[in-house]
């Protein structure tokens, strides 16, 4: 027992240190994105609808990949395949020459990160299963996840402080691509089947998923309506000017780093109060509109970090929370719903915002506040159905 609880945090630790150099990736480049389309000549609007429908594209195609890593048990192979393409889409945003394939180039990096996700979350579960907390697993994952969200936006800093060449930048991106693939196999080689970690796994016959799920997305649907992605923020500040394109990296390394600090809180948090801990949280986390779009240079910080401690949250306890709700072997299949569900509704939210950005900044903060309280009371009640829920409402019947 002891062996394997420590082969389940090695493994971990190892999809972890991965991430770190994944995350050094996308989130570099998502870090400049909002300013890169600027020049390339989006309005807000572009800015705001693009990036939606990136997440829209990215989570909705995980209603593929995690039915189909349920059908066949090929965790690894879709996983890979969604590696390689998050991994070559970054740096050949250096050869954009127009914000069209800029977008183009970011959407097919969102696509990747939805092949990939489900199945690695699936993996990560098994081992959270083993480890004794799901929350602690994700939790720590997303700790060496969002250190590596964390250097990704300083480097482009330095990067453009030297050189103001987006180009440049993008092509920096290359050499953490790079690694994240040569840790990919060896991830691979040394575990290849994370599922035989977690000794106790229960089985749903009926394929439903219970009721408790559908009501913890809804509150979690709200929250991803209300939470504007990161380049419009990023496009607000350049618009302001009250800081300088190459100061919004540490911006967003700055929310990154918070994040990921917090998420190792959260996932412990979770794993002692279960989903009403989310209550709390989104009402802090709802606090990153008024602060990152209506105040000046430091309290938009502050705001920021809000926003980062959000982003914590979403990718540690949102993502825990589903591996106690759902039977084993349709933790892919949950995981895919969920997400691609939380995509649409980032999209609609990140494409109201962006619209509403263009005519009345204060309305854009009043929508995304109102978004996120909304999402409170569905986790409250999730939470009381949740301690109702008997080992056969996992394992059978759902609605």
């Amino acid at each position: 027992m002891r062996d394997k609880r420590r082969q389940a945090l090695q493994f971990v630790l190892l999809v972890g240190i991965m991430s770190f150099f994944a995350d050094f990736v996308y989130e570099g480049a998502r870090g400049i994105a909002g300013p890169f389309l600027a020049v390339l000549g989006a309005s807000g609007a572009i800015v705001g609808t693009a990036s939606g429908f990136g997440e829209l594209a990215g989570y909705g195609f995980r209603l593929f990949s995690g039915p189909l890593a349920d059908r066949t048990k090929a965790y690894w192979p879709i996983t890979i395949t969604g590696y390689v393409i998050q991994m070559l889409a970054v740096p050949a945003l250096a050869l954009a020459r127009s914000w069209p394939a800029a977008v183009a180039l970011l959407v097919l990096e969102r696509i990747g990160r939805a092949t990939r996700n489900p199945p690695r979350d699936v993996m990560l579960s098994h081992a959270g299963g083993e480890m004794g907390g799901y929350g602690w697993a994700f939790g720590l994952h997303e700790g060496l996840d969002q250190f590596g969200a964390l250097v990704g936006p300083l480097i482009m800093a330095l990067v453009l402080t030297g050189s103001a060449d987006y180009r440049l930048a993008f092509s920096v991106l290359a050499i953490p691509a790079l690694c994240t693939l040569t840790l990919l196999v060896i991830a691979r080689v040394l575990y290849p089947r994370p599922e035989q970690m977690e000794s106790q796994r229960h089985v749903n016959a009926q394929g439903a998923l219970p009721r408790t799920f559908w009501v913890y997305f809804a509150g979690a649907a709200l929250v991803a309506a209300g939470f504007a992605d990161f380049p419009l923020i990023a496009f607000h500040f350049h618009q302001a000017a009250f800081i300088g394109d190459a100061t919004i990296p540490v911006f967003y390394a700055v929310a990154m780093g918070t994040g990921g600090a917090g998420s190792l809180v959260f996932g412990r948090m979770f794993d002692r109060g279960g989903i009403k801990v989310l209550a709390p949280l989104t009402l802090v986390s709802a606090a990153y509109a008024p602060l990152a779009l209506l105040g000046g240079r430091w309290i938009a910080l502050w705001g920021v970090a809000i926003w980062g401690l959000g982003m914590g949250v979403h990718e540690s306890i949102m993502a825990a929370a589903i591996a106690p709700l759902v039977a084993s072997n349709r933790r892919a299949t949950a995981y895919g719903v969920f997400t691609a569900g939380y995509g649409v509704f980032w999209f609609l939210g990140s494409a109201l915002l962006g619209w509403l950005y263009d005519h009345s900044i204060g309305a854009t903060v009043a929508a995304a506040v109102a978004l996120e309280l909304a999402a409170i009371p569905f986790f409250l009640v999730a939470d009381r159905l949740t301690k109702k829920q008997s080992p056969g409402d996992i394992t059978g019947a759902g609605t």
